[in-house]
């Protein structure tokens, strides 16, 4: 049954991969401007811009370049003729038309950056959201829990880029305690790291902490006024114990289903935040790559980050049926 079930999602991920590629290709390479005049620029003529044309492969019918497109991923593609034949391997998403570098050698360079900052901000934000909606939750009415919540509401207010500009200003500027973000890998320099990806981890978590503190509180209060809660206090259980046991996996099952679609959203890139940073990432090459449209690189962001998001769900579903136990898969 299980298998089954898994099956019959990853066939459904395919097809919403097919149409995704659709749209996109349909969205930049005939509703955009022509790409062989945004390479060629304003001083060009007319047989300069077909010559190019020919050689990205863009005089084509749509669906011979569609196909075309399709067969790179899977089985790779040939580029050029004779001489100056090259062979882009499986998966190819092409190249770019500005640096003409193979743009799946472009996403897998900058990746492991954007992984960086996605992961590092999920940390954060899970701990201090659940534990900030879950403490306002058990001090339901206090001070402290109106604290916390007016806190929430002010942080999920505040734009990344203005966060981003005030921080660095705060912390590299005036105070000099961290220093400006840079990509450093973790072997070369763990101090370093930890202190260039601060910033970008505190920016990116703020908004989401701030969600899953008042959607925590929202869950665990709720939980708590259930009857099975009734029913485990009166047999003598210690507050602690009947929250850790019977109120939390209920209460952060929601929890699960909405930090799956933001954490696969965010290995999209982050695309405000690493270029606010500098930081070399998928966000800022998708940024980058819209202002000088360049159309290969951007359809290759927007596939990564719909395979995220599909595979995501695919994966909250299953670990749904592992936090909850009423969560059953049935045949139809």
């Amino acid at each position: 049954m299980m298998a089954r079930y898994v099956a019959g999602r990853l066939a459904g991920v395919v097809v919403i991969l097919f149409l995704v590629c659709l749209f996109t290709f349909v969205l930049f390479f005939t509703l955009q401007p022509d790409p062989a005049v945004m390479i060629c620029g304003k001083t060009c003529t007319p047989e300069r811009i077909d010559q190019i044309r020919g050689v990205l492969g863009l005089d084509r019918p749509f669906l011979t370049q569609f196909l075309g497109f399709i067969g790179g991923i899977f089985a790779g593609r040939d580029y050029g003729e004779g001489a100056n034949l090259v062979h882009c391997a499986a998966p190819c998403l092409g190249y770019s038309f500005q640096t003409n570098q193979s743009v799946m050698d472009m996403v897998v360079e900058r990746l492991p950056v954007s992984a960086t900052v996605a992961v590092g901000a999920a940390v954060l934000w899970l701990l201090v959201g659940i534990a900030a909606g879950l403490l306002s939750a058990v001090k339901e009415g206090t001070w402290l829990d109106r604290t916390a919540m007016g806190l929430a509401l002010g942080g999920s207010s505040i734009p990344n880029y203005v966060l981003a500009l005030a921080l660095q200003y705060v912390l590299v500027v005036q105070l000099q305690v961290l220093p400006f973000p840079q990509a450093v890998a973790f072997s070369d320099d763990p101090v370093v790291w930890f202190q260039s990806y601060l910033m970008p981890w505190i920016v990116l978590a703020t908004g989401y902490a701030c969600l899953y503190a008042r959607l925590t509180r929202a869950n665990v209060i709720d939980t708590l006024a259930e009857n099975f809660m009734r029913t485990a206090r009166s047999k003598g259980l210690s507050p602690a114990l009947t929250l850790r046991r019977h109120a939390l996996r209920p209460a952060l099952t929601p929890i699960a289903t909405i930090f799956g679609m933001d954490f696969a959203g965010l290995l999209g890139g982050a695309l405000i935040t690493e270029t606010v940073f500098g930081l070399n990432g998928v966000g800022k090459m998708a940024a980058d790559s819209i202002a000088k449209n360049d159309q290969p690189v951007i359809m290759a962001v927007t596939l990564l980050a719909a395979f995220f998001v599909v595979v995501g769900n695919v994966v909250v579903d299953l670990v749904y049926t592992r936090l909850d136990p009423r969560v059953r898969i049935t045949s139809p």
